[in-house]
């Protein structure tokens, strides 16, 4: 497994892949591996020729008062992780590698970024669409993986892909989850053994939404809210961001009655890590 650092490492190997008429894909990470990011590797392997996994943690991403310094590190677990996956390349450049000093060039995107985790983050996707259309440039993917549990993020980037012409075919892997329910999370690790046991509380709070709209019949926003509501205060730790109800691609809002497809998306903040969770639910006609 090769480890590279700089663009010009990057870009070349790409190249030279390209011209052995080799498909590349790449899994973008921060970093941490777990099991969840082992899942997209095994994906991108199934449907590529060699595969890249980045390794950044994307400064522009996260928010003043946020977790960038407490973000967990540590590279040679994720090398040792990688090359057991059968990784190609690990790319793990510096910050003065993928930003220049006084870059000014952000990508945006102003309706699907607006709320969940937009709302509470208003710079987040910002600094997540950067990043990504920079490691499509750098890594040159055919196809690129992205976990499903960052429901937003990779509708995001699949419309950013859409709107700016990439010609990089998007993949969805299933959120992957702890024998509890949990979602896994580089972030987990950074929970207390009690909050990391509240931590069920967005599985289980999925769970009975899905459980009352599918066998229940129930469709109102009020009174699934009202359901969620009694599972939500049984985690004294944690501190609802939010819980909503979005159409399934737009991510519009639904405001009385659920129909179609609805993602179920919630966050909540535990002291150490705020956690994300979502879940898509078929509303039967």
């Amino acid at each position: 497994m090769k480890i590279l650092q700089t663009a010009q490492e990057m870009q070349s190997w790409s190249r030279e892949q390209q011209r052995q008429a080799k498909t590349i894909g790449l899994v973008p990470t921060m970093g941490y591996l777990h099991e969840g990011h082992l899942s997209l590797v095994r994906l991108a392997n199934e449907q590529t020729d060699v595969v890249v996994v980045s390794l950044f943690v994307n400064p522009t991403q996260f928010g003043p008062n946020e977790d960038l310094d407490a973000y967990p590190r540590d590279f040679e677990r994720d090398r040792l992780a990688c090359e057991a996956a059968g990784v190609e390349v690990l790319f793990a450049p510096q910050k003065r590698d993928v930003y220049a000093e006084d870059h000014t060039v952000y990508v945006t995107e102003e309706v699907l970024a607006s709320g969940l985790c937009g709302k509470s983050r208003p710079i987040h996707f910002q600094g997540v669409l950067t990043v990504v259309a920079k490691l499509f440039h750098l890594v040159l993917p055919d196809v690129a993986v992205f976990g499903e549990k960052d429901a937003q993020q990779i509708r995001l980037i699949r419309r950013m892909v859409r709107d700016l012409n990439f010609p990089i075919r998007i993949v969805g892997g299933p959120i992957v989850r702890e024998a509890d329910g949990v979602a896994m999370s580089s972030r987990n690790t950074n929970l207390s053994s009690e909050a990391r046991n509240q931590a069920t509380v967005l599985s289980r709070t999925l769970e009975v939404v899905a459980t009352c709209v599918e066998e229940e019949g129930i469709t109102s926003v009020q009174e699934l809210r009202s359901r969620a509501d009694a599972v939500l205060a049984t985690a004294s730790l944690g501190e609802l961001d939010y819980l909503e109800f979005v159409k399934d691609e737009s991510l519009a809002p639904f405001e009385e009655e659920l129909s179609g497809d609805v993602l179920v998306a919630i966050a909540v903040y535990f002291p150490g890590a705020r956690l994300i969770d979502n879940r898509v639910i078929t509303v039967p006609s």
